[in-house]
């Protein structure tokens, strides 16, 4: 129907409530999924687990579509004037203030209505560039944010039982005692023996269990006194289908790994989200926020906080925009910020000579990389579309660069740039360039270390069903945690997708002498003989990826992975190192 002027406070006033009832469908959905992973850990369903994943990852677009197709059909969407577009945000703000997910359901607002208004309406006045609602203090009605915990009768031992029963697994324990004592022995050893228990001792533990892959996490922190003491247990299934508490996790930063973008999110069940967030962020105050939320599969609010950032800090800062360091790509134009750690990808428009894709393949890749598991091997990329940019923030370089190689990509609009399709990642140092300041420096140490990574990286992703395709130094990076981890996808296939062959012998000297390939080759293809003759050069890298990964260099390694994939089989990937595994532990008295 027509909007008529005059008349908008009630159309503004359906309007929003059409708004806050695709927000509430959506997370309804996002709770119901996050709920359902409980029951997908007790059962072992792994294949269940990475289908629930790939599927949430369209919950978010597909409301918002229909949303959009609402108010398009219900209101003439593209002909409502201004007047009604402004009170309808007023009045969406009052249904918001006893909200439980009030940031969230302010970014479902942006994004619905971004979908509909031209770009001349973004800002305050008709979407939420700043927050509005506090999300400070607020209360679940049914599920509480976190449990406390006291030593009481039974001390700490006591205690941590509690935690991991109130969890309510109807999947039994192999020997929850056996693993209660290795918790309590790791702390001792940890803080060098327990301190005294000042009165405000207390142990406060999230509500939900995160689940992730083939783990269940509890996390939590003890109080004691002014000092604060996180925690993390993953809890996992033994060969018999029991659980046990594999390890405790202690050190922050330990913590911190466990949610990083280069990993799969999380599924948590969180009535009011923000409290989840606000109590990791008291465990990790230096991960941001806006990686919180990504990391709990809250995408959308990630980027919008994530954005906020960054504006803020293009605000306080001077520096210009210049071509990321390393070699250039063929498909991607890469430029960042100095002062601000990551890295902005566009895809060009004409690609290199040996690139046989298109843009909506590499975009498929990219989507690819979110519905997998990344095993901490694959970098996490933000997407934005019609991204502003201050135009004199820009090195002529990267005005150059962006002028001929991707055109139809920006446009510039006074002194703005605007970028139409942009991937934005975590900056890393890549690989050939730490490679070759390892080799001039002469640190064995760290070369043979950022070798054994590499490989590493490869073993897993293979081992996740991800064949990286383009295995050349340049497309991997390395972490401030010194983990390689891969960031090049419009080469990835799916290993269950590959032809894993041996190079035939040659019919004759003379032909193997040619230069020329002397056996067919089809598309999916891969002979990894061939890996050697353009990664190992050098006697040096060549001497020391022999000593750790000479398996990559035949196709049983890669045939067998298939194999297992094939059959069902899900590899265990564990964020945190072997030893600090109970299994790998000394023993400890009962």
């Amino acid at each position: 129907m027509k909007i008529s002027v005059g008349l908008y406070g009630t159309n503004a006033h359906q309007i929003a409530l059409a708004l806050i009832q695709g927000f509430n469908k959506h997370y309804t959905l996002f709770r119901e999924t996050s709920k359902e992973a409980k029951v997908r850990f007790e059962q072992g369903d792994w294949l269940g687990v990475h289908k629930a994943v790939r599927e949430r990852i369209r919950f978010y677009d597909d409301r918002v579509d229909e949303c959009v197709e609402r108010l398009r059909t219900e209101f003439d969407a593209s002909n409502i004037d201004q007047p009604t577009w402004q009170q309808a945000k007023l009045l969406y703000i009052g249904l918001l203030l006893n909200h439980k997910q009030p940031e969230l359901a302010e970014t479902f607002f942006n994004s619905v209505t971004t979908k509909i208004l031209h770009r001349n309406y973004f800002h305050n006045d008709f979407i939420f560039v700043r927050p509005t609602v506090s999300t400070e203090n607020i209360e679940a009605d049914y599920d509480p944010t976190y449990r406390s915990y006291y030593a009481k009768e039974d001390g700490l031992h006591g205690a941590i039982r509690s935690i991991v029963e109130d969890f309510g697994w109807k999947r039994p324990f192999a020997d929850l005692g056996r693993d209660v004592n290795h918790v309590y022995h790791a702390i001792r050893r940890f803080l060098k023996g327990m301190p005294h228990r000042e009165v405000n001792f207390q142990i406060q533990v999230l509500a939900s269990a995160f689940y992730r892959n083939k783990a269940a996490y509890i996390i939590g922190k003890a109080i004691n006194g002014a000092t604060e003491y996180p925690f993390a247990i993953p809890v996992l299934h033994d060969e018999n289908g029991k659980l046990y508490l594999d390890t405790v996790l202690l050190d922050a930063w330990r913590i911190g790994l466990l949610f990083s973008l280069s990993r799969a999110y999380f599924m948590v069940d969180m009535e009011v989200p923000s409290g989840y967030v606000q109590f990791l962020r008291a465990i990790m105050p230096n991960k941001p926020r806006s990686e919180i939320y990504i990391m709990l599969g809250l995408g959308k609010q990630g980027k919008t906080m994530f954005f906020r950032d960054f504006i803020y800090h293009l605000h306080h800062s001077e520096d210009k925009f210049i071509m990321a360091p390393g070699i250039r790509g063929l498909v991607m134009l890469v430029f960042t910020l100095p002062s601000y750690p990551y890295v902005f990808k566009i895809i060009k428009d004409v690609f290199g000579a040996s690139k046989n894709m298109d843009r909506a393949t590499v975009k498929r890749k990219f989507m690819m990389v979110k519905q997998v598991d990344r095993v901490g091997r694959m970098a996490d990329t933000l997407e934005f579309s019609n991204v502003l940019f201050p135009l004199d923030r820009f090195a002529d370089e990267v005005l150059e660069e962006l002028r001929t190689l991707a055109p139809s990509c920006y446009e510039i609009d006074g002194d703005q740039l605007i970028i139409k399709h942009v991937y934005i990642e975590r900056r890393m140092e890549p690989l050939n360039i730490h490679l070759d300041r390892m080799e001039r420096s002469n640190n064995i140490d760290g070369l043979e270390h950022a070798i054994k990574e590499y490989g590493s990286a490869i073993r897993e992703l293979a081992q996740a069903n991800i064949f990286p395709g383009d295995m050349l130094w340049k497309n991997f990076g390395v972490t401030r945690y010194g983990r390689v981890v891969f960031y090049d996808y419009d080469e990835i296939e799916y290993m269950t997708d590959c032809n894993f062959r041996r190079i035939p012998p040659a019919p004759d000297f003379e032909t193997e002498m040619s230069g020329e390939i002397w056996y067919s080759v089809a598309r999916n293809d891969v002979f990894p003989e061939e890996f050697g003759t353009f990664l190992l050069a050098s006697p040096t890298l060549r001497k020391v990826f022999h000593k750790h990964h000479k398996d990559l260099l035949s196709p049983e390694f890669w045939q067998k992975s298939q194999q297992k994939i094939r059959e069902g089989h899900v590899e265990d990937f564990f964020p945190y190192p072997q030893e600090l595994r109970f299994c790998n532990s000394p023993p400890v008295a009962e």
